[in-house]
C-alpha cells in the first residue's frame, strides 16, 4: 500500500531501547473515570488491606475530539492525585478516533484510519500532550487505541491494519514532539485473536514502550489455563514482549462470564507475581469487580489474600 510505505518514516521519531520488567508492580482498581473514581480509592485501599494503590487509571471520553484532547475537568483531579505521592503512576486510556463507541461501519473506519495515517488528526494529540505536560502529567502511561484487535471501538485495527499501524506511529510521534514529555505508550489488545490477530496491529518497537493486554474471565467455561495457552493469549503476550524487549501490563482485568470465579483471580494474581507487570488495574464495576460486586465473595476473598 503506497500510503504506508510513504509514511513509515515520520519526523520526530526516536527509538527507545528495551525496558526491563518493573521491580514492583503498581496495583490499581478502576472505580470510575472522574473525581468520583478517585474518591472511592481510599475505601478500596482500606478494604483491600495491602497499603496504598499506586496506579491511577482513567479514560478520556471518545465521543468528540475535544474530549480526546484532555478536558481540564477530568485531568485536574487526577493530576492532584498523582502529585500527592512521588511513586504513583497515572494511566490514561486515549481513543484514537472520535465517535469511538458509535458503531461506525468498517468502510468508514477504514477511511478514518487512512486519514489519520496521513496526519489529519495529529493536532488533537499534540494538544492532549500539551495539556498533560502543563499539569505535570508528563510521565503518563498512555494506553492508546486499546483493544484494537476487537470490534467494540471505532479505533479498531481490522478494517485496515497497515493504515492503523502508520496512524499509531503518527500519534506517538505527535505526542513525543511536545517539550517536557516522558510518556510511555502501552499497546494493549484484548486477550485472544478476536477480529484480527493483535500481532498484525503491532506498530513497531520504536513506537511501543509497554506490551499490555486486557484479560477478562471469558468466554463462559474457559479455564485460566486455557486463557494462558489459547492463540494470542497470555502466554503469547509475555513471549512476544520478551522477544521485543518490552515489559508487560494489564490495564483491564476482572470477572465476566464465569461468575464468582476464585480460580481466575488466583491465576491472574499468580501471573502478576511471576511476570511483574509495570502495572495492573482491576476493573471493579459489576460484573467485573470484587469490591463493588457482592455476588463475588469467593473471588473477593482470594483477591484480598494476595
Amino acid at each position: 500500500m503506497l500510503l504506508v510505505s510513504a509514511l513509515v518514516q515520520l519526523p520526530g521519531d526516536r527509538t527507545r531501547g528495551p525496558t526491563p520488567p518493573a521491580a514492583r508492580t503498581a496495583a490499581g482498581v478502576f472505580t470510575g473515570s472522574g473525581s468520583d473514581g478517585i474518591g472511592k480509592l481510599a475505601a478500596v485501599e482500606k478494604w483491600r488491606g495491602h497499603g496504598q494503590l499506586r496506579a491511577g487509571h482513567t479514560y478520556l471520553p471518545g465521543d468528540t475530539w475535544s474530549g480526546i484532547e484532555g478536558p481540564a475537568q477530568l485531568l485536574a483531579p487526577w493530576a492532584r492525585w498523582r502529585h500527592e505521592r512521588a511513586d504513583r503512576v497515572f494511566v490514561l486510556n486515549v481513543p484514537m478516533l472520535s465517535r469511538n463507541e458509535d458503531g461506525l461501519p468498517d468502510a468508514e473506519v477504514r477511511d478514518l484510519l487512512r486519514q489519520g495515517a496521513l496526519g489529519a488528526f495529529d493536532d488533537h494529540f499534540t494538544t492532549l500532550a500539551e495539556h498533560l505536560v502543563s499539569r505535570r502529567l508528563h510521565d503518563t502511561i498512555v494506553v492508546l487505541g486499546w483493544e484494537m484487535n476487537g470490534v467494540t471501538y471505532a479505533h479498531r485495527c481490522a478494517p485496515d491494519p497497515a493504515a492503523w499501524r502508520v496512524y499509531w506511529r503518527r500519534v506517538v510521534s505527535a505526542m513525543r514532539s511536545v517539550a517536557g514529555q516522558r510518556f510511555r505508550f502501552d499497546f494493549a489488545p484484548d486477550r485472544g485473536r478476536d477480529a484480527v490477530p493483535w500481532t498484525e496491529c503491532y506498530p513497531g518497537d520504536a513506537f511501543v514502550d509497554i506490551l499490555g493486554m486486557d484479560s477478562y474471565d471469558q468466554p463462559a467455561g474457559m479455564s485460566f489455563r486455557e486463557q494462558v495457552e489459547e492463540p494470542y493469549g497470555l502466554r503469547a503476550q509475555v513471549d512476544f514482549a520478551a522477544r521485543h524487549g518490552k515489559p508487560v501490563s494489564y490495564p483491564e482485568w476482572g470477572l465476566f462470564r464465569n461468575g464468582d470465579d476464585a480460580r481466575y483471580v488466583r491465576g491472574m494474581t499468580a501471573w502478576f507475581r511471576r511476570y511483574r507487570p509495570v502495572y495492573q488495574t482491576l476493573t471493579d464495576y459489576c460484573p467485573h469487580g470484587v469490591w463493588e460486586c457482592p455476588g463475588h465473595p469467593d473471588a473477593a476473598r482470594v483477591y484480598r489474600a494476595r
